[in-house]
């Protein structure tokens, strides 16, 4: 008997399970699969505020970014060199393991505009924002970026954007959980597909899994991209769709390229879109390993993991008129995956009324990653009777209309 079940060890789950354990409470995560199998193995770790409208999730990405930089100073995270590099992804395998790091590198963040008046809307946005940011006119782009196109009308540079490697974050998240602080304790059980709930009378107490029932007294529904699915196996409604994005990974270059994460207006709009058709932006960044990582892509295709060569093409393209130096180095590999898409860009975050015992933390779409310790904080204090540090009634699981569950 657990005082709470985490269904999903992405990063999402891994940050409610070690807050959670942090505040005193034994915990028991459940999930199909791995640690990181889903969504959070196909991400690029980003941990942005410069792409959130003022509102809820900025306060938010505000609210996480501060705890990413407690926890990469807690436990490590910056690396097996005690410096922050930047993030390799998958083509590093084990970088910062010596020290139970998770590669955070507080890189920063610029975004550039095409022309004059998409540099004064970016500075107009920065301004609302309230976060720290620099305005950069076209001549300083170079200062920043000097291997950047020569046509750009400025940008602006966010210095609180960050990365980590997201499948090491969600692994560490969850090790230094289970170490328990002395306090609660935390639980891994793998390979366990939920199936449906355990409730006594209207409550949820549990969940029935491929490998048997796992009783608690709150059940979180940290599934990602599944989120709705385990939500209907509950008997409520939530619109969480598969939105697909692709990343091309460059070869490994000679000396690094790329200093920052860098991208174009563009982004920010796709983020925000309601589109269903593929909507692309250009998305780049160096790694450690000295590879670049190009995306960004969304389309709503259901779980179609099919390869769009046309869709690379393109990323490729606005990549090199960003860079031009990338004309000249080869694209080695893709990958997909699928970002937790709902329709009015906000996560889900609290306790379900209409299922008493069920909380949900998902529907990030592609924030997750950064938004996670937030979350994972703010239902530990939820859990715990103390009140939480922001207001969760903008992400309450309720809040949608029927026709759009």
């Amino acid at each position: 008997m657990s005082d709470v079940i985490v269904v999903g060890a992405g990063v999402v789950g891994a940050a409610c399970a070690y807050y959670a354990a942090r505040a005193g409470l034994d915990v028991t995560v459940v999930d199909r699969g791995s640690v990181a199998g889903g969504t959070t193995g196909s991400g690029e770790g980003n941990i942005l505020v410069s792409d959130k409208e003022p509102g809820p999730e900025l306060d938010l990405a505000v609210l996480s970014n501060r705890l990413w930089r407690e926890l990469a100073g807690a436990h490590g995270g910056t690396g097996a060199h005690g410096h922050a590099g930047a993030s390799g992804q998958r083509d590093v395998p084990g970088h910062g393991g010596a020290d139970g790091g998770f590669e955070f590198e507080a890189k920063g963040g610029l975004v550039v505009a095409e022309t004059p008046e998409i540099q004064r809307q970016l500075a107009e946005l920065a301004a609302k924002q309230d976060v720290e940011h620099a305005v950069v006119p076209a001549a300083e782009l170079r200062d920043y970026e000097p291997e950047l196109a020569d046509d750009l009308a400025g940008g602006v540079f966010y210095p609180q954007d960050a990365q980590v490697q997201p499948m090491l974050a969600a692994a560490r998240l969850l090790r230094h959980g289970a170490e328990s602080f002395g306090r609660g304790t935390l639980h891994l059980r793998l390979g366990a597909a939920v199936t449906g709930f355990v409730r006594d009378g209207d409550r949820v107490t549990g969940v029935r899994t491929s490998r048997g029932d796992v009783l608690g007294d709150a059940v979180i529904n940290a599934a990602g991209t599944w989120g709705g699915e385990v939500a209907a196996l509950a008997g409520v409604a939530l619109p969480v769709l598969p939105r697909r994005g692709f990343i091309l990974v460059t070869e490994p270059l000679r000396r690094p390229l790329i200093r920052h994460k860098v991208y174009t207006a563009a982004y920010v709009t796709n983020v925000a879109s309601d589109s269903a058709g593929l909507e692309t932006s250009a998305v780049v960044e160096g790694t450690q390993a000295g590879t670049v990582l190009i995306g960004a892509s969304r389309e709503r295709v259901g779980f179609d993991r099919t390869t769009s060569v046309p869709v690379l093409a393109r990323l490729a393209a606005q990549a090199v008129a960003l860079f031009p130096a990338l004309r000249d180095v080869r694209a080695i590999r893709s990958y997909c995956g699928f970002r937790p898409y709902c329709p009015d860009h906000l996560p889900v975050i609290g306790a379900d009324p209409r299922a008493p015992g069920l909380y949900h933390a998902c529907g990030h779409e592609g924030a997750g990653i950064g938004l996670a310790p937030a979350t994972g904080h703010l239902l530990a204090q939820v859990l715990t009777g103390t009140p939480p540090d922001l207001d969760l009634r903008p992400f309450r699981p309720d809040r949608f209309p029927e026709e759009s569950s």
